[in-house]
């Protein structure tokens, strides 16, 4: 099928490019998307470019168009390897099994800090094997656990849309304290009592301010294990409201939540 003629341009819409010129290193797909992948966890998006790529695997940016016919196929390429890192939630109860799939959601943004930020440029990332793999896995998990279709398809959505509104502000924080040289507990012992004085016009946004400041004064603290625990406390919170067992009413349909 032409390029042009294709309904959608996307790299899990199309057949892959087979072939190669003579001239043309060997290059699979996996040594482009490994690269791209190891330039974007060091450099960030803005680093990645076909000649850049090109260079890192030792050659022309042409070559890399054998399996690729731009940019933003790699870039779909490169976030449905980051996503196949997370592991699927496991047959068992659906509480446990979100909680596993939030926290490797998570993890997985944490380690590629750019992953968060282009969610919403990549193409059609639900078409990626990775991402339906985790949908199909996650929402097969909570029919099995008794869920309608409809109360586990609000579930899947709430769940990511959580974890990815998280992942967003959290990766920006660890970027801003990377570049300062600190670590995350230097970084808000420093800024904690400026954040403190601040707040000192507002005074329900200040007593929580003092009190973080108070907590970052403490010679034990572990800035990881603060977030990780209201991860897990936020997380929790949540899924009481989408236990169809604790609801006290039925969710609209599409035709009446309009």
């Amino acid at each position: 099928m032409a390029e042009q003629d294709q309904p959608f341009q996307s790299v899990w819409t199309r057949e892959e490019p087979r072939g190669r010129r003579r001239d043309q290193p060997a290059l699979s797909r996996e040594q482009i998307v490994a690269a791209a992948l190891e330039l974007l966890d060091t450099e960030g998006v803005e680093a990645l470019s076909m000649r850049k790529l090109g260079t890192k695997l030792g050659a022309g940016a042409t070559s890399l168009y054998t399996h690729v016919t731009n940019k933003e196929e790699i870039m779909e390429l490169v976030t449905d390897a980051a996503f196949d890192e997370v592991p699927s939630p496991t047959p068992g109860p659906w509480r446990a099994g979100l909680m596993a799939l939030a926290k490797g959601l998570h993890a997985t943004f944490m380690r590629h800090p750019w992953l968060a930020t282009v969610v919403g440029e990549v193409g059609l990332l639900y078409l990626a094997p990775s991402m339906l793999r985790l949908n199909n896995d996650t929402l097969t998990l909570l029919e099995q656990s008794g869920f309608p279709d409809d109360e586990a398809d609000i579930t899947l959505t709430v769940l990511w849309a959580y974890c990815l509104g998280l992942a967003i502000t959290d990766a920006a924080s660890q970027q801003t304290i990377r570049r300062s040289g600190l670590t995350e507990e230097e970084w808000f012992r420093r800024i904690s009592p400026a954040a403190t004085a601040a707040t000192a016009a507002y005074p329900v946004l200040h007593k929580r301010y003092a009190a973080f400041t108070a907590e970052a004064e403490q010679p034990t603290l572990d800035v990881q294990q603060i977030r990780m625990t209201a991860f897990e406390v936020q997380l929790d919170r949540m899924l009481d409201g989408l236990d169809p067992a604790l609801r006290r009413t039925e969710s609209p349909g599409i035709a009446s939540a309009r």
